[in-house]
């Protein structure tokens, strides 16, 4: 075991892990750390603790003090420069015609590297860029090509829901979330209803997944034939949120009748459950439910896009 603090560098950023350094150190605390990238300042958000050290990537750095208030003065002079360089980096830009859009500019605490934060459709020769920026500032130049979803989270804004972003809110890193998702959990498969500011699936998909397969694995699926409690019969209807289904049973009168069961009174004789391991790659029962010809070009892009992220990588 191994004691770590946890810090980050950004609201929503990834948290590190790093050696307190026999500071005393409280969650809340500003932290000057050894990074890869030189000196840092961040903010300490998981207190000390013990983890084994097979979840962290080794070597573990560790936090050189706690902030002073200099310290505090000089991250503050270093987000102000940061708007100046934006403007700047725009202009340089603009002059060499390149296909890119500026998201965000980061300075490194100890001023030894500004970032630059970008995206383009392709690849960017940004090799004359690099050296105007690197002959005005006088410093290393970085320039980093990030995603949409990364820009959304740099970016901010309200979701579709009206309330700030996840990612740019408290999300410290994306997760995988996948079409399946959406329709395990009974959403429409229409690209405008399930995809986010950024173009891509919605995170808050991912959120309650779990619930879903777990409740999934003991539902029976629609068209399954159960044992109820007035006798046998077939799944007309399923609930995931009440955890109930809709039975079409047969009664004494030789009629059907369609009753109500709780999953935990009904059992099943033949057919399957609504989750299944055998079901998960499935791609082929999902019915696009696209407003127009444009949407529904966008969901097969979608469709598409996760059938290659679920290949075997070749390495990258």
């Amino acid at each position: 075991m191994i004691t770590v603090v946890g810090v980050r560098f950004k609201k929503a950023g990834k948290i590190y892990y790093f050696d307190p350094n026999e500071n005393d150190i409280n969650v809340g605390d500003d932290v000057i750390v050894e990074t890869a990238r030189g000196l840092e300042f961040g903010k300490v958000v998981i207190d000390r603790r013990e983890i084994s050290e097979d979840n962290i990537v080794p070597p573990l750095k560790k936090v050189i003090r706690i902030a002073t208030e200099e310290d505090r003065i000089k991250n503050d002079d270093n987000k102000s420069r940061e708007k100046g360089a934006f403007d700047i980096c725009l202009k340089k830009i603009a002059e060499h015609n390149l296909p890119m859009k500026l998201i965000d500019v980061e300075y490194t605490f100890d001023n030894s590297k500004i970032i630059f934060y970008f995206v383009a459709d392709g690849r960017i020769d940004f090799r004359e860029l690099v050296k105007d920026l690197a002959s005005i500032f006088r410093t290393r130049i970085e320039l980093r090509q990030i995603g949409v979803r990364d820009e959304s989270k740099m970016i901010g804004g309200l979701g579709p829901c009206g309330r700030p972003m996840c990612c740019a809110s408290y999300l410290g890193e994306f997760e995988p979330v996948s079409i399946k998702m959406a329709k395990q959990q009974g959403l429409s498969l229409n690209p405008t209803k399930i995809s986010g500011v950024c173009g891509r699936l919605m995170c808050c998909l991912n959120y309650e997944e779990s619930t879903y397969e777990q409740t999934g694995k003991i539902m029976p699926a629609i068209g399954s034939t159960v044992k109820t409690p007035d006798g046998e019969g077939e799944v007309m209807e399923n609930n995931m949120i009440k955890e109930s289904v809709k039975v079409k049973v047969n009664t004494k009168n030789d009629e059907f009748e369609l009753m109500s069961y709780s999953i935990h009174d009904v059992e099943l004789i033949s057919g399957k459950y609504e989750y299944s391991e055998d079901s998960e790659d499935e791609t082929e029962d999902i019915k696009i439910e696209a407003d127009d010809e444009e949407d529904s070009k966008e969901m097969e892009n979608l469709l598409e896009e996760e059938k290659n992220n679920s290949k075997p990588s070749t390495g990258e």
